[in-house]
């Protein structure tokens, strides 16, 4: 494909609840922190896509109420309601179109102000699964335990995935929940939905995310730092859970696929340095690797014992402390977006990959990961 870059991030603090933000004010700062480190003003933008949902924000159109705040006055701006990776699918898509040089992205949730159990709820089917009364949550227990039988794939090493990522946090400052804890303090709290304790799940959190995409020609224009998008994809399964395999992954696994593929990586295994992922229970860390082919199906949590994906192991993944220590939905892909193009300009501080070069990002939209958008992205 033509080439583009990601030459600018911004990323709010994430937080338990923004009580003194509007969704405008967390897209403000998001966006202004994207235009400094792109060097570049808002009159350099071209587009703006905004990611939100109506659901998560408690209004009809809820891409209306950041418009402004995305720098969107006299510009193409455009909505995707669903996972910030998609949005910036779509930018990436204007700006492949050749139709516009620069796109901004923006992402925002605030959980503080929702209730997932009924939120999530709405998302199954209202004949035949709604009155089930089933929710994210619920239903992610029974892919957590699917998975589980079929791999062999323990608690405990479920619960490392949490020790791991809460322990990176620990060098974010963005971070919501940085976190000394152990596998026994994981296994120890509350159970939530059998087999996910509380330490198993992602918070509700709050905060806002934006990138800055351009062309070749545009990306090296203002001072930034590009970091090249060299493969992208994404794929949706069935929407029945019950039509699909849910301890595997079919869609993530094409989606990785293409986007290898697009990317020219024959050995992901050995090529990709640093991994950032859809972590919103522990289970998926280690579901979503094997699915991507990072590893053999089954053995993450053994490679995980052995601290492979530690932030100096062979491949560092979630190495910002991941969802698990602060998942704003719907801003959560494009935050893995943002997380990696740090990683690859050497600017990650404290938990910085020494040597990372390349690296994906991946999100999900749906129960159960019904579909997942993966992004291939380098240094150079």
């Amino acid at each position: 494909m033509d080439r583009a870059a990601v030459i600018g991030i911004g990323i709010t603090r994430i937080e338990a609840n923004k009580v003194k933000e509007t969704f405008a004010d967390m897209v403000w700062e998001a966006v202004n922190k994207a235009l400094s480190d792109a060097k570049m003003t808002i009159e350099d933008i071209d587009n703006v896509v905004t990611t939100s949902n109506d659901f998560w924000d408690g209004r009809t159109i809820s891409c209306m109420a950041v418009g402004d705040a995305s720098g969107a006055r006299r510009k193409n701006v455009s909505c995707v309601e669903g996972d910030g990776t998609f949005g910036a699918f779509y930018g990436l898509s204007r700006v492949l179109s050749g139709s516009y040089g620069t796109t901004l992205v923006t992402a925002h949730s605030k959980g503080s102000e929702s209730i997932s159990s009924l939120i999530t709820n709405a998302a199954f089917d209202p004949i035949y699964e709604r009155a089930l009364g089933m929710d994210m949550v619920s239903a992610c227990a029974l892919q957590a335990r699917a998975y589980m039988h079929r791999t062999g794939t323990t608690p405990a090493q479920m619960a490392m995935v949490s020790v791991k990522n809460h322990g990176n946090a620990k060098h974010n400052p963005l971070s919501q929940l940085p976190m000394d804890i152990t596998v026994q303090d994981v296994l120890e709290s509350e159970m939530i939905s059998d087999p996910l304790h509380k330490l198993d799940c992602s918070p509700v959190s709050d905060g806002c995310c934006a990138v800055i995409i351009a062309n070749g020609k545009r990306a090296t224009q203002y001072g930034g730092i590009p970091v090249w998008i060299k493969g992208v994809a994404f794929c949706a399964d069935s929407y029945f859970i019950g039509d699909r395999e849910i301890s595997k992954a079919v869609a993530l696994t094409k989606a990785a696929k293409n986007a290898f593929s697009m990317a020219g990586i024959a050995d992901p295994v050995s090529e990709i340095d640093v991994a950032e992922v859809y972590d919103a229970f522990t289970y998926q860390e280690l579901m979503w690797l094997e699915a991507m082919g990072l590893c053999e199906d089954g053995k993450a949590g053994i490679n995980l014992e052995k601290g492979h994906y530690n932030i100096k192991g062979r491949l560092p993944v979630n190495p910002s402390g991941g969802l698990l220590s602060g998942h704003p939905v719907i801003a959560g892909g494009l935050i893995r977006i943002a997380e990696i193009v740090k990683q690859l300009r050497s600017d990650a501080g404290g938990y910085q990959v020494a040597g990372a070069r390349k690296g994906i990002a991946h999100g999900v939209n749906g129960l159960c990961g019904q579909s997942h958008c993966v992004w291939v992205l380098t240094a150079a």
